[in-house]
């Protein structure tokens, strides 16, 4: 018990001998998978040295990346600097990413994030929204989920949104006074409810939306995507926020003072130029975003170029030197190898092989039935491995080849990979977007209630999948 008094004051349970050594034990791990695979997988059909090469050094990434051996960035690195150099293939297909716009909508989307927060304006909308509609403990839950679609717009990925609404609910939860579990469960609501909200617009989640699309050979488009994504995106987060209001109860008494949020907006006084610049600029981005079947330019471009005008001095002055800091190489380099999984794979044979091994030797006929199996498929090598976008990197291009032969859109084994594995969390580290909010860095939320959500969330994950998605896109003559 926590509270035993016969164990009040006792020193803390020193760390079990895996807590310890999991770097370690991760590190040799993945190096005898890769051996294993690399020397002593018999030979079959179908496979090539070099997809057998492939699927040993991705193998050991991945378990890396699970493992948390090193940041995922060395370990990314590492990962293409193999394929290099054991000729598994070409450096233009290894770096490939590099060469096409979804690497700068990334980037451009760390800018224009980077930008929104050093001017203030994220937090301005979030104070004046809490002002005029937050009134109960169950309309705070529902702000996380709210504010996290309006900030979408202008910040196209989830962590700095969700660390900004955390900043002002932060004010509420002092000012409340609330205890520990209530703080925790608004916590746990603004960061798992940036999962279902970001797949509502292209640029809730620059990162992998784009890579769904790039899997299926699609281009990006804002208005694309919100067709086939808009209306699951939007039954996902309902379904998430009544599933949260339902598991974690409001507490019995709670009258919120908003006094300190009030003096907190007075403290940002007018809107100031920067402000009023960044609105100007993203303002812009998203009307091109939403017109890009007129003009035809990427939106890894129109991301890019308002970053690049962010940092110009009058006209934008807000992202300075200091900020490059911000800007995540190394999750661009882990974009890379995660994305490289898929594109290597494809070149060395990886993909179609392992379709042939893991997945049925026929496609189920039944559209709704096939939607089942992927979700299962994708949800299991998620529960194993973790990481959104490795699973992604190997689910995907997986499924697309079992697929190949029936006529199905591409698009739909993506989608369904993506929204699947992209929902889909147990534990923290099943998904980033919750992890970066755990125990003291943002939610003071901790395993226990992630697992509260995350088990009934699996049959959202369904829900959504097989009978919202495959419906709708049905309606929408994707299918």
């Amino acid at each position: 018990m926590a509270n035993d008094p016969a164990t009040a004051g006792a020193p803390p349970a020193p760390p079990s001998f895996f807590t310890r050594y999991k770097r370690e034990i991760g590190a040799i791990l993945g190096i005898v998978v890769c051996l294993l695979v690399w020397f002593a997988m018999p030979a079959g059909p179908g496979l090539t040295p070099q997809g057998r090469h492939c699927l040993a050094l991705s193998l050991l990434a991945v378990i890396w990346w699970a493992m948390g051996v090193a940041h995922p960035g060395f370990s990314a690195l590492f990962l293409l600097l193999a394929w290099v150099l054991t000729k598994t293939a070409e450096p233009s297909v290894v770096f490939r990413l590099w060469t096409t716009p979804l690497i700068y909508i990334v980037v451009g989307g760390y800018m224009i994030a980077t930008a929104v927060e050093n001017s203030g304006l994220g937090k301005r909308i979030a104070y004046h929204f809490i002002l005029k509609y937050v009134n109960s403990f169950t309309s705070i839950v529902a702000a996380g989920y709210i504010l996290g679609f309006i900030l979408s717009v202008m910040i196209p990925h989830p962590w700095p949104r969700s660390f900004m609404i955390m900043a002002v609910m932060g004010i509420i939860i002092k000012a409340t006074k609330l205890p520990a579990k209530y703080a925790a469960s608004i916590g746990l609501s603004v960061f798992a409810s940036s999962v279902p909200v970001s797949m509502i617009l292209l640029t809730g989640d620059s990162m992998i939306n784009t890579i769904a699309l790039n899997f299926a050979g699609q281009e990006a488009s804002w208005l694309k995507w919100l067709l086939y994504m808009g209306v699951p995106g939007v039954i996902a987060s309902l379904l998430t926020f009544f599933m949260h209001i339902t598991l974690f109860k409001a507490p019995a008494d709670f009258r919120i003072e908003k006094d300190e949020i009030r003096e907190q907006l007075k403290g940002l006084g007018g809107m100031s130029g920067a402000e009023k610049r960044v609105t100007f600029w993203v303002s812009i981005a998203l009307v091109l975003w939403a017109t890009d079947f007129l003009h035809h330019i990427h939106p890894g471009w129109v991301a890019l170029g308002t970053g690049i005008l962010l940092s110009m001095p009058r006209i934008g002055d807000v992202l300075k030197a200091p900020d490059w800091s911000k800007f995540g190489l190394g999750t661009l380099f882990f974009l890379t190898a995660a994305l490289g999984i898929g594109s290597v794979g494809a070149v060395t044979g990886m993909n179609k092989w392992l379709a042939g091994v893991l997945l049925p030797s026929s496609v189920p006929h039944n559209i709704y039935l096939l939607a089942l199996m992927i979700t299962c498929f994708a949800v299991l090598i998620h529960m194993c491995l973790g990481s959104v976008l490795a699973v992604m990197g190997i689910v995907t291009p997986t499924i697309i080849a079992f697929t190949a032969g029936t006529g199905l859109n591409p698009l739909v084994p993506a989608l369904l990979v993506y929204t699947a594995v992209g929902m889909h969390f147990i534990l923290p580290f099943h998904h980033m977007n919750v992890l970066v909010g755990a125990g003291d860095s943002g939610g003071k939320y901790g395993d226990m209630d992630v697992i509260k959500f995350g088990v009934p969330l699996t049959v959202i994950v369904l829900i959504t999948t097989v009978l919202v998605e495959i419906t709708w896109w049905k309606l929408i003559h994707l299918i």
